[in-house]
């Protein structure tokens, strides 16, 4: 194991360069090439990267027509359309600064966000949007512009930008170096205020350039395309849509996760990003249906294949018979799959949280990467990540080239590099905790392996501490119990226990699935099915699997089903679905004081 490991840079960040000047550079050499497309009618309709200029000009002008200044902060409250990157690329050609605001976000959120980051300006996509602004619109003195983009408010701003030069346009977009603020974006706020992290447009060049320099297969101009479903909002969905602006390569959008099937199959991207969850669901979604159409043993059959399948592949090749059995299940199965992503995607990208080593040896067992990586706000997302050319299933990869890692001695992760975030806005102490003799300490606990592969083992914060004195990092065993169809949401418990016990909430998507093929009434609900053996034997399979992933002391004795469901609304998870783990503990004290007491 190493305690320390580096690459050297692939790209190196032009001294005057911005992501401003992305946008251009594509225009200039890339004219005539697709760079976005956007839905019309139903259709997609693809826009050059020469058109994709023109139009970034034009909101840019408009906003500087209404006074949007250098260094002005202008927040975006948007689902991921291409309205947004639109905006994005012309707040900064405009010198100004993005702020992104999640679509999901709660008054008093927005109140905080746009008060914090002092925001001069905001865009909303709907009516709710801006009736969340317009409630909290007086308690913030300086926000003085608001546009909807529902209501027409991208051609409000190209009509107020019609009589500003060009040559104004070319100052401002020159005014950003490497070392501006290009945007701030809160942390999702686990516990305590959200955080503003200061990213610069050196941080995201640093980032993209050296991951489309490192897997250039994946980011082919002309041909290679990336369907974005993740919210932009989310650093990772961000880092997706400027990756395709440098490369570049096409960018589609998806407002509504629940239609991303679809749209694979009309967008057929070669690239996807996503976070686990998402793959967690297309897995036991087509388990599901060959269940239901009693094809279930030969979909489980195809799996265990696809899994040996892919394990073979780093133990010296499969033998003949499993290539043989692999052969056969290409056509019955896996070819299905693929065809169900979209047909020409081999490869997707996962961030967020743990993928599983399973899952992932299943994906590339049917043909389909899913490489995983690892990052945080404040290290501009993929500090970290799987290349293409060689990928280690089970851990998130080697370092950003031009980056390094450290593991301290109590086991924490630190990170350097030239995708480190400069500071929290307005927050020098929290900075000062932060970064410390140039190293960013990222609260994850983790190792390095002799390849400078690294594995995260859970949350420093999140160390559960039993009345045995057993450390218990809950991540390894809630991340491998979640990866079940019936589980929605678990949260371990035991800190000052006796014993390992955990919460679970069941998957609202799945339940039905799991009725019918239980010969459960249809109406059903989870509260009526609480004392249910076959439930209740469902859950007792997904934490047993979880127990096998942990030492004995580790393993869950008992859990609690809940007949609720963790939500953003609820208060139980941030706009990124993690846990807050404290408002869980507050709210279920009960249910988590009974696992003890009964």
């Amino acid at each position: 194991m190493l305690d320390e490991f580096s690459l050297p840079a692939r790209y190196q960040v032009p001294s005057d360069g911005n992501l401003a000047d992305l946008v251009h550079q594509n225009a200039e050499r890339h004219p005539g090439v697709a760079v976005l497309s956007r839905k019309s009618a139903g259709q997609w309709q693809d826009v050059t990267a020469a058109q994709f200029l023109t139009e970034v000009h034009a909101v840019a002008k408009g906003l500087i027509a209404t006074g949007v200044g250098p260094g002005d902060r202008v927040a975006v409250m948007s689902r991921t359309r291409y309205e947004w990157t639109l905006l994005d690329f012309a707040i900064w050609t405009a010198g100004a600064i993005t702020v992104p605001v999640y679509e999901t976000s709660s008054a008093e959120q927005v109140q905080w966000i746009l008060g914090d980051s002092g925001a001069l300006a905001v865009v909303t996509e709907t009516d709710q949007h801006a009736a969340v602004v317009e409630r909290v619109r007086g308690e913030l003195p300086e926000l003085e512009h608001t546009w909807q983009i529902e209501q027409g408010g991208v051609a409000e701003l190209t009509r107020a930008g019609a009589g500003v030069d060009d040559a104004v346009v070319a100052e401002r977009r020159r005014l950003a170096r490497p070392d501006s603020i290009a945007t701030i974006v809160y942390t999702s706020g686990t516990t305590g205020r959200p955080k503003g992290c200061q990213l610069t447009h050196g941080n995201f060049l640093a980032e993209l350039g050296n991951v489309t320099a490192r897997m250039p297969e994946l980011f082919r101009t002309g041909e290679s395309s990336v369907l974005l479903f993740l919210p932009l909002a989310h650093v990772l969905g961000r880092i997706a849509e400027i990756a395709a602006v440098i490369a570049p390569v096409k960018l589609g959008h998806v407002s509504d996760i629940k239609n991303v099937t679809a749209e694979l199959g009309s967008f057929r991207p070669t690239l996807i990003l996503g976070v686990p969850r998402v793959f967690e669901k297309v897995y036991n979604t087509a388990r599901a249906k060959a269940q239901s159409d009693g094809k279930g043993r030969i979909f489980d059959r195809a799996a265990d294949t696809a899994v040996a399948y892919s394990r073979a592949l780093d133990a010296g090749g499969p033998s003949l018979g499993l290539r043989i059995r692999h052969a056969v299940f290409d056509k019955l199965v896996y070819s299905k799959l693929r065809a169900a992503l979209g047909g020409r995607c081999r490869t997707a990208i996962s961030g967020g949280a743990p993928l599983g080593e399973r899952l992932g040896h299943f994906y590339r067992g049917i043909g389909f990467s899913v490489l995983e990586g690892y990052g945080l706000t404040e290290s501009c997302a993929a500090t970290a990540f799987n290349p293409n050319d060689k990928p280690k299933i089970g851990t998130v990869g080697q370092p950003l080239p031009g980056s390094a890692i450290r593991i301290a001695e109590d086991g924490e992760v630190l990170l350097k590099g030239p995708q480190i975030f400069t500071g929290y806005w307005n927050n020098p102490a929290a900075t000062a905790d932060a970064l410390q003799d140039g190293w960013f300490a990222t609260g994850d606990l983790g190792s390095l392996d002799d390849e400078g592969y690294l594995t995260i083992t859970g949350r420093k914060k999140e160390i559960i501490v039993t009345a045995g004195g057993k450390n218990v990092a809950p991540a390894v065993i809630e991340d491998r119990i979640r990866a079940h169809a019936i589980v929605g949401e678990v949260m371990v418990v035991g800190d000052r226990k006796p014993f390992i016990a955990c919460l679970v909430t069941v998957d609202d998507e799945f339940f039905p699935h799991w009725k019918a093929l239980n010969n459960k009434p249809a109406d059903a609900t989870v509260e009526q099915l609480r004392d249910d053996p076959d439930l209740l034997a469902a859950v007792q399979a997904a934490v047993d699997d979880g127990n096998q992933a942990v030492s004995h002391a580790e393993a869950v004795k008992k859990f609690h089903l809940l007949t609720t469901t963790f939500t953003e609304a609820g208060g139980h998870l941030t706009p990124s679905l993690k846990l807050k783990r404290n408002v869980v503990l507050k709210d279920f004290a009960a249910e988590i004081e009974g696992l003890y007491t009964r």
